[in-house]
């Protein structure tokens, strides 16, 4: 049964008066809604199926989420494009940046049986594989697609080994078998090598045409095993997501392990004590659907009234009140911790409070941003954001100015880096201006910077190109693996702060685009790091102070005042612009005074008067260089960091 989509959303009318029409929509919709409860009360729970998506970026996952959609009837063939999709950012990169899921109901046509299917589309992006584990805990398989051109990519070993680790059973799919260039039994190879799994279990099929697609989700319900939990229990729920709605507040998707949960019962979170009456319960059919209960075994969503989105802890456990005695809160999993920092400002001083309020409205919505508010002496008011990596970074850019017309400048992205002090004390440093000066450098025992261990897949031809690469950006090789289909699997320990200053863009470029990258976090590394500040005539520009390596710093240090002189006026006087590291100067360059020719009306034979005009000029200009002050505006601090990232 197909119903046309907009029957299947959650958006009510609001107009005062209701047209004949309206009615008619609002009772299909009614209608409709009763059709998928009464279906749903009636499967079993040994009928119930929790899965994710999982590859690589560009592998195929959000298309063939609406082959899987089309063939269960939440949507009509060809309606839609990248359902799951729904922020504008994803559809324009064609990536998917945040976890979406969605209930389907198949009846198996052998059986005759109903069976409830739970999907979840995640991201390929190592950025986001955060959204990856906490989809993972909601589900007991996953389906592992590989593009058939490309082969097994680095992020497609990276996700196998994280759903591998918490016990799911994959079933690989080879995804693009329709591309001229697909070469399905090289995939199969891959698969076979890798990751152990039977050639036999592979899928082949092409999410864009839709060949074959109907024979997942009878693989589906033969491999992966139904949930388990007990719905005569008392009330265990796992909160997996939630994000921030303008009328409803907070919305939680949940997954029921055992109990029910209805509308009007009384929560109570395991993780701040406080109580909650539950407004609304439903499912994603694909939009929010009113259900009268979801009971365990099932993931959905519940409207608590809740106001601030900080108290939704992703990984809390959710009881009943009043039945929660001697219950044990769910085995969670920890919170993102950012992994990149930014200042923000905005380009026009007098917009911060405007953008303070687009801002906080963005963050509640993307719970991996921390925010902060920063002051800088060059910029003004703005904020230091944190990010779980460059691209995650660029991707809140690109929303805020999208979908708020918000104009910003980004400072250059930092790490955080931990400085142990003698007396035992660690302290994380995520701000350039927090660095140890020279006065408290005494009493630091060492500096440490974060690494992470790469994962890089890229054909044999281009190895020595990328082991030069790595080892340039201070890395140091750990393993090297050749795979039977021409390509090497290379491991590397690289400190972040290289990995941050597009090492991905620096890596496609040298492999022609062949190489695939992910990393995983590798814990912290003594380093020799210093703070290099960037200074106009002695002032120290707060907004372009960096901490880096100290082999780095004459070469960074020619480079930033090179290219920093490009966006600086001439002044009446000389102006000095130095990159210091403490006292020391490494780099330097001068801006020459302008000069007004005093020599002009005079005789060329009047060598006195000449030479006291000059003399005169000269101090002059000595004067106004120990007393003048070099304004520097904000268009010079923007061009130079839009062309620093």
């Amino acid at each position: 049964m197909v119903i046309p989509t907009r029957f299947a959303t959650n958006v009510s009318i609001t107009k005062k008066v209701l047209t004949l029409e309206d009615k008619r929509i609002l009772l299909n919709k009614e209608s409709y809604r009763k059709q998928v409860q009464e279906r749903l009360s009636k499967i079993p729970k040994e009928n119930y199926r929790n899965f994710s998506i999982v590859a690589h970026v560009d592998h195929g996952k959000s298309t063939l989420s609406d082959r899987l959609l089309e063939l269960t009837g939440v949507i009509q063939p060809g309606e839609n494009k990248q359902v799951l999709d729904k922020l504008e950012v994803e559809r324009e990169r064609g990536i998917t940046i945040k976890a979406q899921t969605v209930s389907m109901i198949y009846n198996d046509p052998e059986s005759k049986h109903d069976y409830l299917l739970h999907l979840v589309d995640t991201p390929g992006h190592v950025d986001f594989r955060a959204e990856v584990s906490r989809s993972y805990a909601s589900c007991g398989g996953a389906l592992l697609i590989v593009d058939a051109s490309q082969g097994v990519q680095a992020q497609t070993v990276a996700n196998f080994y994280l759903a591998y680790s918490m016990g799911l059973k994959l079933i690989p799919v080879i995804n693009k078998i329709d591309l001229d260039q697909a070469d399905i039994p090289r995939a199969m190879d891959q698969v076979e090598e890798i990751f152990e799994l039977p050639r036999e279990d592979c899928i082949s099929v092409s999410a864009k045409t839709g060949l074959n697609v109907d024979q997942i989700i009878p693989s589906i319900i033969k491999n992966i095993p139904a949930p388990v939990g007990v719905e005569s229990n008392p009330l265990k729920a796992l909160l997996v997501d939630s994000w921030h709605d303008t009328y409803l507040g907070v919305v939680m998707l949940v997954h029921i392990v055992d109990g029910k949960i209805k509308k009007g019962m009384r929560l109570l979170s395991a993780n701040s004590d406080k109580v909650y009456d539950v407004k609304d319960v439903g499912i994603m059919y694909p939009d929010m659907m009113t259900m009268d209960e979801i009971k365990s075994g099932q993931v959905g969503y519940i409207v608590l009234g809740m106001k601030n989105p900080r108290e939704a802890l992703v990984g809390d456990t959710f009881f009943q009140y009043g039945f929660h005695e001697g219950l044990t809160p769910l085995p969670g999993f920890e919170e993102p911790k950012p992994m990149v920092f930014v200042g923000a400002f905005p380009a026009d001083g007098a917009e911060f409070n405007v953008m303070d309020d687009q801002m906080q409205n963005l963050v509640l919505n993307d719970r991996s941003v921390t925010l902060e508010k920063e002051t800088s002496n060059a910029l003004g008011l703005g904020w230091r954001l944190g990010f779980l990596g460059s691209l995650h970074a660029s991707v809140f850019k690109e929303r805020l100015e999208k979908e708020y017309g918000a104009k910003i400048i980004l400072t250059a992205p930092t790490v955080p880096y931990k400085v142990v002090y003698r007396d035992g004390t660690e302290k994380i440093i995520t701000s350039p201006d927090k660095f140890p000066d020279s006065k408290d450098a005494i009493r630091v025992e060492s500096y440490m910077e974060p690494y992470v261990q790469a994962i890089i897949t890229v054909p044999e031809e281009y190895m020595g190109t990328v082991m030069t690469l790595c080892t340039n950006n201070r890395g140091t090789q750990k393993e090297i693996e050749y795979l039977t289909t021409g390509q090497v699997l290379l491991k590397f320990d690289i400190p972040l702060a290289q990995l941050v200053e597009d090492f991905f863009g620096k890596l496609k470029g040298c492999t022609k685009g062949y190489a695939s990258l992910d990393y995983d976090d590798a814990g912290y590394k003594k380093s020799d790091i210093v703070k290099m500040e960037l200074c106009v005539n002695g002032e120290p520009q707060d907004a372009l102070t960096t901490i880096l390596h100290k082999s780095q710093t004459q070469a960074r240090g020619k480079e930033y005042v090179t290219r920093f002189k490009e966006f600086l006026r001439f002044q009446l006087f000389e102006v000095a612009i130095q990159a210091k590291i403490g006292n020391r100067v490494v780099a330097r360059e001068t801006i020459k005074a302008k000069r007004k020719d005093v020599t002009q009306k005079l005789h060329a034979a009047d060598i006195s008067r000449r030479k006291k005009l000059l003399e005169r000029q000269k101090e002059g200009k000595k004067q106004m260089k120990a007393t003048g002050r070099v304004h520097v505006n904000h268009d010079a601090y923007q061009a130079f960091l839009r062309r620093n990232d």
